[in-house]
């Protein structure tokens, strides 16, 4: 397995609409492995291909919280199948807007069919925090943000946040 780099917004990769797999081979299962390891030493709870530079619709999550055993989903081509009719404001954070954080609404559950790292077709209905990260990198796969949920004006302040934070650290090199 290997730590993957993730791509940093704004960078216009992170804005790709991301292509169905095809087959589910050995490429894909090393590619959610490398996934799951970059998304635990990040640490973070949800990652997509897109934030490593792989435009496939592949994700992996695990929102096991500190001290309890991991729980990784890996999940391959999803797609919303059934949603409530409830949204739900939750702050969300992610990967790609390191130490950005702001509430988004989101329907407060959903049903998704995949197929797993196998090439199983599956369906899970997930409601809490599993809904939150389902749909947060679900929106990754379109080339969409969390921020994009937001105002234009907070869009804005963060996204000008994450560039001056890139601008510092290229100084600093």
């Amino acid at each position: 397995m290997a730590l993957l780099p993730i791509i940093h917004a704004p960078d216009p990769r992170l804005k790709v609409k991301s292509k169905p797999v095809g087959t589910v081979d050995g490429e894909i299962r090393k590619l959610l492995d490398d996934m799951l390891e970059t998304m635990h030493a990040a640490p973070g709870i949800g990652l997509a291909a897109i934030q490593v530079g792989v435009a496939k619709r592949v994700l992996v999550i695990d929102i096991a919280k500190e001290g309890e055993p991991r729980n990784p989903l890996r999940i391959i081509n999803p797609e919303i199948v059934g949603l409530s009719d409830h949204d739900k404001v939750w702050e969300e954070g992610c990967l790609s807007l390191p130490e950005q954080y702001a509430e988004v609404a989101r329907p407060e559950w959903v049903d998704v069919a995949y197929l797993d790292e196998n090439g199983r077709r599956r369906q899970l209905r997930a409601d809490g925090v599993l809904a939150v990260c389902l749909q947060h990198e679900m929106d990754h796969l379109d080339g969409i943000l969390f921020v994009d949920h937001l105002s234009a004006v907070k869009r804005s302040m963060i996204l000008r946040k994450l560039v001056k934070q890139k601008r510092l650290a290229q100084a600093a090199e």
